[in-house]
């Protein structure tokens, strides 16, 4: 890449990193930096960001960590798939704002015996039913593992940027019917849904379960 090009580049990723990561009151970024570009895989292949290793950190862990309890639902989809997502709104996390939202990794037993004591039920566009847990069930939640992350930053994130922080993905692939192109990181287990009209969405996921990531843009029937 030519040298001028570069500097640009990363003048362009500075500016925009300064300007998401100052707080309200002159504050910065804590001690232990929980940046959405700082992914990790140990050598069992589990992916650790956000402080949260995939597959071992307990949603208490992840609250304890937010310092947030977040909302979580059940979810029942067309073709009976459990999903319980717990949604944690205008987090900083190394003061960087945005949404995340963690999928709990629980057996389909334990997501019936949710769902079957869930205290309320409404049926969203999609045909998907959404069941919000007991208080009973909130708890027990509290110790299920984390399988995959969610993260929605707050503002749109520029190619310059994506590039310079997380780097050269090792794929783009479309997803159908969409302007949305996705740059896959199979070996890091991330995907970023880069959005030409909207904000960008990122996922995570152990890189040996990332087929869930490229089955439906390869397939997407």
């Amino acid at each position: 890449m030519d040298r001028k090009i570069f500097l640009s580049i990363l003048t362009i990723s500075l500016i925009a990193l300064a300007a998401a990561i100052l707080l309200p009151g002159g504050r910065t970024v804590d001690d232990h930096p929980r940046l959405p570009w700082d992914v990790k895989v140990d050598p069992q292949g589990n992916l650790s960001v956000l402080g949260i290793t995939l597959g071992q950190s307990t949603l208490e862990q992840a609250r304890t960590s937010f310092e947030s309890q977040g909302k979580a639902n059940l979810f029942l989809t067309p073709d009976n798939r459990y999903v319980v997502e717990v949604y944690f709104q205008r987090l900083y996390l190394s003061g960087i704002r945005a949404d995340v939202v963690l999928n709990m990794e629980l057996p389909e037993a334990q997501a019936v015996e949710m769902f079957e004591r869930g205290e309320r039920i409404s049926l969203m566009g999609s045909g998907t039913r959404k069941i919000e847990l007991s208080s009973d069930d909130m708890k027990l939640l509290a110790q299920d593992k984390i399988s995959y992350i969610t993260y929605l930053p707050a503002t749109d994130l520029e190619e310059s940027l994506i590039l310079g922080r997380f780097g050269a993905p090792e794929k783009r692939m479309p997803e159908p019917d969409s302007t949305i192109i996705h740059w896959l990181y199979p070996t890091k287990g991330m995907d970023i849904a880069v959005n030409p009209d909207g904000k960008e969405v990122i996922q995570y996921i152990n890189p040996g379960d990332f087929s869930m990531v490229t089955g439906p843009l390869q397939n997407p029937n």
